[in-house]
């Protein structure tokens, strides 16, 4: 397969997650970020930056991890291909945290460009971590 069939079956791969459930468990993290955030006095302009962040990361680790370990997918060939590539399939999640997060510490914490897209390098980094492990061990133990 070329490069670009490669990217184009990770996108389609990121598509297999349980993505509705991810938004509920994303939007209950950053409500509870928030609500710590106003009943612990932590008053400024970026009180929505952290909140928005881990918001962020919750819905796609969901979203990624539910899509490795879901059984009931409709396109039995993508799920393979994204069970026999597990750290490709993990990189348009990872890119597309930390793409919205850098944009989100930009607009809502004050943060400078360089400033947000190096710190958006840990989660979204941290996300493909979980992920590609996840989906490397799924697929060592259909192995055996």
């Amino acid at each position: 397969m070329s490069r670009s069939e490669n990217r184009q079956l990770a996108v389609a791969s990121a598509s297999l997650g349980p993505w509705r459930t991810a938004a509920g468990v994303g939007a209950l993290v950053g409500g509870a970020a928030l609500g710590v955030d106003v009943v612990t006095g932590h008053w400024s302009l970026d009180i929505l930056a952290g909140p928005v962040g881990l918001g962020l990361f919750f819905f796609f680790l969901v979203g990624t991890v539910g899509g490795k370990l879901r059984r009931d997918t409709a396109d039995r060939r993508l799920h393979r291909w994204a069970g026999a590539h597990p750290w490709r399939s993990a990189l348009p999640a990872a890119g597309a945290l930390w793409g919205l997060n850098t944009v989100s510490m930009m607009l809502l914490g004050g943060s400078g460009l360089f400033t947000a897209l190096f710190g958006s390098l840990l989660p979204a980094g941290l996300l493909l971590l979980v992920a590609g492990v996840v989906g490397s061990v799924k697929k060592a133990r259909k192995q055996i």
